[in-house]
């Protein structure tokens, strides 16, 4: 069975807000003004079409300015939460104020085989792991593909790679499609599970992941994946790209007015094709390139918290990145950048928090940092939570009987509570010489042994029979299609 949580937080002490108010404003402000006066270029007919129904004007064929009050109405039509579920139409990730919940990344090109450290290109099994150990780590909520697999026909990786997902885990997943027709095969087979498509909307136990060019160019695939995906009734996750210095302005702030201007062109299309439609915002931004190397960094600070800040200035579900590193390898560079990444998602409060595991930019992943990344989200939910302050755990009586001579670790008020200290399961406590007799291991070695304790012991509970080989149906037939 998947390692399921509810993430029930009932209280948090610890956030942080990168952005007033006042600066929220000015970035919507900005960002009305941008689509009002320069406006984006749309690639699909039906998105265009809508827009001018709605009383945007249209020039050149595909430049769309859209007026300010069609966004401000979208905004009363959009749900302020979105819930997904579990294979068994449990509603466990609540995505909603400041609640985080954490997954992997999709589609690396390379990973880094914890038995060999050899890096090299993944194949379907690597994705067939990557989801039996998502689904045994217990603070991983929801699934993506992590692994982009040579050793499948590659037009249709995506349909396998969701295949896989299906089979191998029952939590949420994000899933990812090269193309149009991929992501209406991959809803198909989330019907299949779900037990049809009004039962996916009811409760939908996936979401898409849609990239979009620049929050001033939108393709024609996104529009297409948004407005399906509105059609049905199913969260899209609408990640329109600037990149400061090359497709956008370097500064932070002009950066992120060209991510959340885009996001507002998604907002507005979702809420025209189906009022109520389910709408992810974008929780990362302003990203930029690294002048010295001309690489886009994942784990730069310089962005971290200012989208989020916009989504919850909206109070929209957002996604949200983290856990990730710039480093090539697991090594400190890689524990360093995924702890302070996954501590600015986790106190700006980003809800759903992909890329656990990434490593070289988003180049490459490892099951091993994914199971680091597992331990430092561990520790970050017990340091968040608020602190019980009560008679209980004052314990004064109990500090009174037994005075300034007395000891504690036999009673039973140690024994009631001790629990709910954290305790980590990768990170060592013991002392040199029991470190030691343990094999004096490093962190890499511990979390290596463990991703195969877990391929060893952990096994997910598998689709039925039946519903396995309707879903594997769909894949056949988008790879004959793709044959001919």
């Amino acid at each position: 069975m998947a390692n399921i949580r509810t993430n029930d937080r009932t209280f948090v002490s610890a956030q942080f807000q990168r952005l007033s108010d006042e600066q929220c404003q000015k970035i919507h402000w900005a960002s009305l003004e941008i689509l009002e006066r320069t406006g984006v270029r749309l690639y699909e007919p039906e998105a265009i079409n809508l827009l001018k129904k709605g009383g945007a004007h249209v020039s050149d064929g595909n430049r769309v300015r859209i007026p300010s009050g069609l966004v401000e109405k979208a905004f009363t039509t959009v749900p302020k939460r979105v819930v997904l579920c579990d294979r068994y139409g449990n509603r466990v990730m609540p995505v909603e104020g400041y609640r985080s919940f954490y997954g992997p990344g999709s589609d690396c090109l390379n990973i880094i085989d914890h038995r060999t450290g050899e890096r090299r290109k993944p194949v379907l099994q690597d994705v067939v792991e990557g989801m039996i150990v998502c689904d045994a780590l217990p603070h991983i909520d929801f699934v993506m593909s992590m692994f982009l697999p040579v050793d499948v026909p590659q037009p249709v990786a995506d349909r396998y790679q969701m295949e896989v997902m299906l089979n191998y885990t029952a939590k949420p997943i994000v899933f990812v499609t090269t193309d149009f027709s991929g992501c209406v095969d991959a809803v198909e087979m989330a019907e299949v599970v779900a037990g049809g498509a009004e039962a996916l909307r009811r409760n939908p136990m996936v979401a898409c992941y849609i990239n979009v060019t620049t929050g001033l160019r939108h393709n024609q695939e996104a529009l297409q994946k948004l407005l399906y995906l509105a059609e049905k009734g199913l969260p899209a996750l609408y990640i329109p790209v600037g990149l400061g210095g090359a497709t956008a302005p370097v500064t932070l702030a002009g950066c992120q007015v060209i991510w959340n201007a885009g996001a507002m062109v998604g907002l507005v299309l979702s809420q025209l094709k189906r009022e109520g439609t389910p709408y992810v915002m974008t929780g990362w931004g302003a990203s930029g390139l690294d002048m010295k190397t001309l690489v886009m960094p994942y784990a730069d600070p310089d962005r971290r918290g200012i989208a989020q800040a916009m989504a919850h200035f909206y109070g929209l579900s957002m996604f949200s990145l983290a856990g990730c590193s710039d480093s090539k390898c697991i090594d400190q560079q890689a524990g360093i950048e995924a702890a302070l990444t996954l501590m600015t998602a986790a106190l700006g409060g980003g809800n759903i928090v992909h890329d656990l595991g990434y490593l070289e930019s988003g180049l490459c992943g490892s099951l091993a940092q994914l199971v680091v990344c597992d331990e430092i989200v561990g520790w970050l939910e017990h340091f968040i939570r608020g602190v019980e302050v009560n008679d209980e755990t004052l314990a004064l009586d109990l500090i009174d009987e037994l005075g300034p001579d007395g000891q504690f670790l036999d009673s039973e008020h140690t024994l009631a509570h001790y629990r709910e200290r954290w305790y980590p399961t990768l990170i060592d406590r013991n002392n040199y010489d029991n470190w030691l007799a343990k094999g004096g291991k490093t962190l890499e070695q511990r979390a290596a042994e463990r991703v195969e304790a877990i391929l060893a012991e952990h096994k997910p509970e598998p689709l039925p029979k039946d519903v396995a080989k309707a879903v594997h149906a769909i894949v056949e037939r988008a790879e004959t299609q793709y044959a001919e």
